[in-house]
């Protein structure tokens, strides 16, 4: 999510957008770099992509055989001939063979999901998260990660400073009292911080692993906005009037098999590289069995690395859509060459669609995405807006076989300065649980089309492009 957002006390987050906004003037943008080579559909298809298993790299049979076996599922799609090996020359990490993964549709299910696992840990787990309130959700989490250490099970949590501005610092000394392992990332505060000061970085992944075996990600912060699900409201319920009122409607996932071991990996990168050292001693890497069939890539990008994967994952993504791409994002505030990326595609005949919230923490944030309605209406892009809960999802899924769920907002900030994080799966029939997914949000959402928007009034017009002006810094 963006910097401000899910907050019970709006001021604090009001003053923190301030902050950033002036310490973004102060600095010199950063920019997104040129990816036109990604988008250059003519260029001969990629070599094979690596595939491994528990047991390494799989033989080229049977690697060709996985992807035929896609292809007789979905037709052909250039997602897997060209896209599939681009995105791992992107990221540098390989599609993992044997997983079973599970889509969780909502908060409610998302939360009862992770308590249940952290519950059965027995050597350690590692939590990573942009926001951890001190509300019903995040004690009773906390009271269970100190009964576990209690119990002897490493807990080590990953927490960002502007993420839980409003958290109280008693709430996390509590935790570190009681033994449990913590790293405030990027402290909001200059004199908490143990090396250069990088206020505008943040860590907005949203990451759980327990014992190495099982771990889940995508868009759901610890919080008690995720309390009661989005779907289910009374015919007598009066529509929400703002964010803290409503439901919210967030994707997550949950993975166990060999790809569980790429999870872990990237959360103790970010440790070590921001403490210069490994987390205290458990059993990270256990032996790991195929317990599915489902494809999985994880992929991590930090502004440390200046590896922009995940945008580029996505321009490329979009390049190589033939049929369908189906989109949910909470924020978007993109740039040029990922809108290039999704016009290009629809006027080649694909079904661009896009679902945005109606509604949302931040208002400047919708205002900043309506500023884009037209162009993508012009392309022949479908837009909906979710009606009566507040969207936070981060997903995509293309020709019914590539889906990606994370914490990835289509925006600057995702992009160019925030640690984020998302799984990219390969499945025929986990792209069809997504895809229904998507059909499910079509129908509680209003489609907005060019002759309705083209009627919006002056003041909707003139927010639009006074947003746009300083929309870089949201």
């Amino acid at each position: 999510m963006n910097i401000a957002a899910h907050a019970p006390r709006f001021s604090h987050r009001l003053t923190w957008c301030i902050i950033v906004f002036i310490v973004g003037i102060v600095v010199a943008c950063a920019t997104l770099p040129d990816v036109g080579y990604l988008q250059a559909r003519e260029a001969a298809p990629a070599s094979a992509p690596t595939i491994v298993n528990a047991h390494g790299e799989l033989a080229q049979g049977k690697k060709q055989a996985l992807l035929n076996n896609l292809e007789d599922k979905t037709g052909a799609s250039d997602i897997l001939t060209k896209h599939v090996a681009v995105e791992e020359a992107i990221s540098g990490a390989p599609l993992v063979a044997g997983n079973k993964v599970v889509l969780l549709d909502d908060g409610p299910i998302t939360m009862r999901a992770m308590m249940n696992a952290i519950r059965a840990a027995r050597d350690h787990i590692n939590l990573e998260t942009y926001i951890f309130e001190d509300d019903e959700v995040g004690r009773a989490l906390a009271d269970l990660l100190i009964e576990k250490q209690a119990a002897g099970v490493r807990v080590n949590l990953i927490y960002d400073s502007a993420g839980t501005i409003d958290t109280a610092r008693e709430f996390f000394g509590r935790l570190r009292a009681a033994g449990v392992s913590t790293l405030e990332f990027n402290p909001v505060n200059p004199l908490h911080t143990g090396g250069d000061w990088e206020l505008n970085q943040r860590d907005h992944r949203k990451l759980l692993v327990v014992d190495g075996r099982i771990a889940f990600t995508g868009g759901v912060n610890i919080s008690k906005v995720y309390g009661k699900s989005s779907f289910l409201k009374s015919r007598r319920q009066a529509p929400p009037k703002d964010a803290k009122e409503a439901a919210w409607r967030d994707t997550h996932m949950q993975i166990e098999g060999p790809a569980v071991a790429e999870f872990q990996k990237l959360f103790l990168e970010t440790w070590r590289r921001k403490t210069g050292r490994p987390p205290g001693d458990a059993h990270y890497f256990p032996p790991l069995t195929a317990q599915g069939t489902a494809l999985v890539r994880a992929i991590g990008s930090t502004p440390e690395h200046a590896d922009y994967t995940i945008y580029k994952t996505y321009v490329s993504a979009l390049a190589n859509a033939d049929k369908t791409a189906h989109l949910t994002t909470a924020y978007f505030v993109p740039d040029r060459q990922i809108l290039r990326a999704m016009q290009d595609a629809a006027r080649r005949g694909v079904d661009v669609s896009i679902v945005f919230p109606s509604f949302t923490d931040v208002g400047m944030i919708l205002y900043a995405g309506r500023a884009y309605y037209d162009e993508l209406l012009e392309a022949g892009i479908k837009i909906y807006e979710r009606k009566d809960a507040m969207l936070h999802a981060k997903t995509a899924v293309i020709d019914g076989v590539w889906s990606t769920i994370g914490s990835t907002n289509l925006d600057m900030r995702s992009f160019l300065h925030n640690d984020e994080i998302n799984a990219v799966v390969l499945d025929a029939e986990f792209a069809g649980r997504m895809e229904a997914l998507f059909q499910r949000d079509l129908r509680e959402s209003s489609e907005i089309t060019r002759e309705q928007w083209s009627r919006r009034g002056p003041v909707e017009r003139i927010k639009e492009w006074a947003v746009q002006l300083f929309s870089y810094w949201l």
